[in-house]
């Protein structure tokens, strides 16, 4: 029971890490373009090599 008063507040912190992190993704724009890197994998605009 004493290992629950650790556990709670670790993953608590955890947690509110994560969301933090999530946030931050959300703020710097992470999700703006979701379909670019798919069309952009496929284009075929790159030159050949010398």
């Amino acid at each position: 029971m004493n290992v629950l008063v650790l556990l709670i507040p670790i993953s608590l912190i955890l947690g509110g890490l994560g969301l933090a992190a999530f946030l931050w993704t959300l703020k710097s724009n992470q999700y703006e373009d979701l379909e670019g890197d798919a069309w952009r994998i496929l284009s075929d605009d790159d030159e050949p090599p010398k």
